[in-house]
C-alpha cells in the first residue's frame, strides 16, 4: 500500500507543521472563508512573510491542509492485511467515517460547502487523485487473490470514489434513516456488491 502520511511527512519541516496546525485551527475555529494567512502566522507563532514564503495565499494553505488530513485518516484507517476485498471495504467504510468525523472536513460540510463544489462538478484535486490510486492499486491486490471482479483497477477505483465521495458528503442529510453503524454497514454493502466477483 501507499503510505501517504510518510510520504507528506518527509517534505514538511516543523515550522510546515506549525502553521499548517494554525490553519487547521483557524478553520475549524472561522471556517474557510474567514481564515487569514495573517491569523495563521499569529497563531503559528511566525512571521506573515514566513506564510507567504511557503503559500502564497490563503487557498494554497487550505487546500495542503486538507491533503495533509485525508492522508492522515488514509494512514490511520487503511488496513495492511486481509484478501483485497476485505481490506478495501474496511478501509473505505472507516476512512468515510473519519472524515465525517474530521473537524476540518466537518465545518467545511457545514459553512463551506461552496469550496467543494469544484471538487464534485469541475475537477479531480491531489486529494481525489491520490485516493483513486490507493484504491486502485487495492484492486489489483484483490484482482490478484480472486476477491474482487476483473476490470479495468482506475476505472473501478473512480466509481469507488464517487460512491465514497457522495456517501460521505451526503451522509447528513440521510441521518434520519441511516447514521453510526447503520451507514457504515450500508455502504460497505454497496462496495462490496460493487466488487464481488
Amino acid at each position: 500500500m501507499i503510505d501517504l502520511a510518510a510520504r507528506a511527512d518527509q517534505r514538511l519541516s516543523p515550522t510546515d507543521m506549525a502553521i499548517l496546525d494554525a490553519a487547521r485551527a483557524c478553520v475549524v475555529d472561522f471556517g474557510v472563508r474567514r481564515t487569514t494567512l495573517t491569523e495563521v502566522a499569529r497563531r503559528a507563532g511566525v512571521s506573515r512573510p514566513t506564510v507567504y514564503r511557503r503559500w502564497p495565499d490563503t487557498g494554497s494553505l487550505i487546500a495542503e491542509l486538507l491533503v495533509r488530513e485525508l492522508r492522515t485518516i488514509v494512514a490511520e484507517t487503511m488496513p495492511d492485511t486481509g484478501l483485497g476485498l476485505d481490506r478495501l471495504v474496511r478501509g473505505i467504510v472507516a476512512g468515510a467515517a473519519a472524515v465525517r468525523a474530521n473537524a476540518v472536513f466537518a465545518k467545511i460540510f457545514r459553512t463551506d460547502t461552496d469550496l467543494m463544489l469544484t471538487y464534485v462538478f469541475g475537477r479531480l484535486g491531489r486529494n481525489q487523485r491520490t485516493l483513486i490510486e490507493l484504491f486502485a492499486t487495492a484492486i489489483r491486490i484483490g484482482q490478484e487473490d480472486g476477491s474482487i471482479r476483473a476490470g479495468e483497477p482506475e476505472q473501478l477505483a473512480a466509481m469507488l470514489l464517487l460512491i465514497a465521495q457522495s456517501a460521505v458528503q451526503s451522509a447528513g442529510t440521510m441521518a434520519p434513516l441511516l447514521e453510526g453503524a447503520q451507514f457504515d454497514t450500508e455502504l460497505a454493502r454497496a462496495i462490496e456488491g460493487y466488487l464481488l466477483p
